[in-house]
């Protein structure tokens, strides 16, 4: 894999996880009671799409670190390993969601009704997600993979998700902001992350277009 290569696929990956999660996060706020089930199974297929494609980002990533500075792919292999472990917990809260729509036999909330669940994309996902930004902030930041705001917003980022780890203290009631299972906690980190990660991957993939050596290069001649 080349670098080029590496950052257009870095860049592709996290522009399509960004796309889905943006068109995934309204859905939340479409119903004010038990939501539809063709509306939760859209949401979850979403999500699970956005989560794959984030599995693409955090591997191409490890790659990217590695090429750029090999003294720091360690920093790669800590994003690749948060990220991953994410998307799996993720994808299991939102295969038991999905599995309790389906077996109801009537419209549910699963955001309420599946017990444990919002602990595991709620509390543990803001955690994982830190862990995951601080090592790609801090990549970014040794390996001038792009340009500073990535890093210092992945900074910020990782301390608003570290503010909402204590909200499984404060109940389970999804209208409640800083709720276990809140909109605050839930729903509006992932509208912040949609966005942070699709301002990324715009970055990631435009900096392959920049770094693509001309036709006359050295680069090419060797």
């Amino acid at each position: 894999m080349t670098e080029t290569f590496a950052r257009r696929l870095t860049g592709l990956a996290g522009i399509a996880a960004a796309a889905a999660l943006i068109i995934e996060v309204p859905l939340y706020f479409v119903y004010s009671g038990p939501p539809p089930d063709a509306n939760v199974l859209t949401r979850l297929l979403l999500a699970i799409f956005s989560l794959a494609f984030l599995i693409v980002f955090v591997t191409a990533f490890r790659e990217l670190a590695k090429r750029l500075n090999p003294a720091y792919e360690w920093v790669g292999s800590m994003a690749f390993a948060t990220g991953l472990v994410y998307a799996t917990v993720t994808l299991v809260s939102s295969g038991l969601e999905a599995g309790a729509v389906i077996a109801a036999d009537r419209s549910i909330d699963p955001t309420i009704a599946v017990s444990g669940t919002y602990i595991l994309y709620g509390s543990i996902g803001r955690v994982l997600l830190t862990v995951f930004l601080v090592a790609v902030g801090f990549g970014i930041s040794r390996t001038n993979l792009l340009p500073r705001w990535t890093s210092r917003s992945a900074y910020v980022l990782a301390g608003v998700n570290v503010a909402f780890v204590p909200s499984l203290f404060f109940g389970n009631d999804p209208a409640d902001f800083y709720a276990a299972n809140g909109w605050g906690t839930t729903a509006s980190m992932g509208a912040i992350l949609s966005s942070w990660l699709l301002a990324l991957g715009i970055s990631t993939y435009r900096s392959a277009t920049r770094r693509t050596p001309s036709a006359g290069s050295p680069a090419l001649r060797h």
